[in-house]
């Protein structure tokens, strides 16, 4: 869930490609399946579970802007935990971002709040990551997030993440020291 009670700023982390990742392989109970036609479902729901939306028509509206014209694409980057109901209970993708070329956005980080805990979204993170170097060799890996984040930060620390002061785009980051304040109680720790 995300920790509203703290003050909004993004941030922006990267991550060389080529580094080694950890095996942290997911609880048996628990399965990766990729996305498939229908599956936007799945990703509102879990998506609005963690607080990243008010609503599933929320989060569909902005899958269908952001993800949908990219099916073929999806299919490839588009992981989900699944439980042994089959219930997807997780999700993130492997995703790009221009900026005269394509650059690797890690991108939409979540689970579902009963099944947090679990070690799903460290595993969810190193399959991504694996996804982007099988579909790459474009590095660093760049990740997008904000202050309300502060547990999935410690995770992206954890496996080779850092800060950048930029914005993707090449300017300065205003948020950034604000950034680095708010979370020096919650990340540093």
């Amino acid at each position: 869930m995300l920790d509203k009670q703290l003050p909004y700023a993004e941030i922006w982390m990267t991550r060389p490609l080529e580094e080694v990742l950890p095996d942290y392989p997911l609880n048996e109970q628990y399965h990766f399946e990729k996305y498939r036609p229908g599956a936007e479902k799945d990703w509102a729901a879990i998506e609005t579970a963690v607080g990243e939306f008010d609503s599933i028509d929320e989060a569909l509206a902005y899958f269908d802007q952001a993800f949908a014209p990219y099916q073929e694409e999806l299919t490839k980057r588009m992981f989900f935990v699944v439980n042994e109901k089959n219930e997807p209970v997780a999700t993130c993708t492997a995703w790009w971002k221009l900026r005269e070329e394509e650059y690797p956005l890690f991108h939409w980080l979540a689970v579902k709040p009963e099944h947090q805990g679990k070690g799903i979204a460290r595993s969810l993170t190193i399959e991504v990551l694996r996804c982007f170097q099988q579909l790459t060799s474009q590095s660093p890996v760049y990740l997008h997030t904000q202050t309300w984040s502060h547990p999935a930060i410690k995770l992206y620390q954890s496996l080779g993440f850092t800060f950048i002061p930029d914005n993707f785009d090449g300017s300065v980051n205003s948020d950034y020291q604000k950034v680095m304040d708010i979370l020096s109680s919650k990340v540093k720790k």
